[in-house]
């Protein structure tokens, strides 16, 4: 099993050029890659795409504010505002945040493991196009993502389409030899998911397949102590959510603004 980094250093990956030169091209092709030559080809132009049909089916499911964790260019986030829902995107990557925000939406650029607007507060969670993977620790992601949720919030994840569950060092590499810097990641089918989500207290409501991708649906059990909390608490506020986005400086770790 390769060394897991630390989640911070996946930023660093992900904001290296092969990544942001494909998102701003809205082109491939782009890798990820092994050391061992291992190749998962990345699906930049479907990415950088409106949202399709097996999106929309998707973004059906969502409740409430909805957190968008590696939004990538944007198009789930951008969808969703065109709706009126109150979402925020953040991605690791100063490209992927600007096309998100060029397309309408608001993104952060920061990591999931950084501290977020109305943490605690919302209602669904998307880990899709293979975020699942993000810092190469399952239960550390879930746990997060958990912690983010409002009590019995809603997290939708995209999963491989087989039975797998690896840790992998991995870069991002494309057609002309750039590569970034090596970064922890993992893989995993719905089964791995599940194994590792129980014991932090999900448990999952629906799983669905659509155009050859897998999806579950995890909710947060509710603790006794979250239901006390939750029951004198306000839900939250649309507007809120969306002021708190609003009243972020642009910096390193803060909304881009598109060009």
């Amino acid at each position: 099993m390769s060394t897991v980094l630390p989640p911070e250093a996946t930023a660093g990956a992900w904001g290296a050029d092969p990544y942001a030169y494909a998102v701003r091209a809205g082109r491939g092709p782009l890798f990820l890659s092994r050391g061992d030559g291992w190749l998962l080809p990345l699906e930049v132009e479907r990415w950088c795409a409106r949202a399709d049909a097996d999106d929309l089916e998707l973004l059906r499911r969502c409740e409430g504010a909805v957190l968008d964790v590696g939004c990538g260019p944007g198009r789930l986030v951008a969808e969703l505002a065109a709706r009126d829902v109150p979402v925020l995107g953040i991605d690791v990557s100063e490209a992927a945040v600007a096309r998100t925000t060029a397309l309408g939406g608001r993104a952060l650029r920061r990591s999931v493991f950084a501290p977020l607007p109305d943490e605690g507060r919302w209602g669904t969670a998307l880990l899709v196009d293979g975020n699942v993977g993000i810092g190469g620790d399952p239960r550390a992601l879930l746990a997060r993502l958990r912690g983010l949720l409002a009590p019995g919030g809603l997290l939708i994840a995209e999963t491989v389409p087989a039975d797998v569950d690896e840790r992998v060092l991995v870069r991002v590499t494309d057609a002309l030899g750039r590569s970034s810097a090596p970064f922890p990641w993992a893989r995993l089918g719905t089964p791995a998911l599940l194994r590792h989500a129980r014991p932090l207290g999900w448990r999952a409501v629906d799983q669905w397949t659509a155009g050859g991708r897998c999806f579950v649906a995890l909710r947060s059990r509710r603790s006794r102590r979250s239901r006390s909390r939750s029951s004198s608490a306000e839900p939250p506020k649309s507007a809120a959510l969306i002021s708190s986005q609003r009243a972020a400086k642009p910096s390193g770790d803060s909304p881009v603004t598109a060009r």
